[in-house]
């Protein structure tokens, strides 16, 4: 039993892969609506201020902590603040890491 509890000791916890999902959930919603906008990913990346590199880590899960970048993102892909904010609360639980 021991040997088990160690194999899986490094194993995140259920609240943890919860917001790791919604953080994928976030960045796939992010790449739909980027795609829709008809933007490349150097696109929205350069007219919200952000490297290529950063961009692709959102669309990947990884969640921006920074309002103004959100709203960047918004203004970059040229939807509401409302339609981000959205998301956002949807996917409220990858930002509760």
């Amino acid at each position: 039993m021991s040997t088990t509890r160690k194999m899986f000791a490094s194993f995140p916890s259920s609240d943890e892969l919860f917001s790791q999902s919604m953080g994928r959930l976030f960045g796939h919603c992010i790449q739909d609506v980027r795609k829709q906008a008809g933007l490349a990913i150097e696109d929205a990346a350069r007219l919200s201020g952000m490297e290529v590199s950063e961009w692709l880590a959102i669309e990947g899960g990884s969640v921006p902590q920074d309002i103004n970048r959100l709203r960047a993102m918004a203004d970059a892909m040229e939807i509401s603040f409302d339609k981000i904010s959205t998301l956002v609360l949807v996917c409220r639980a990858a930002w509760e890491i």
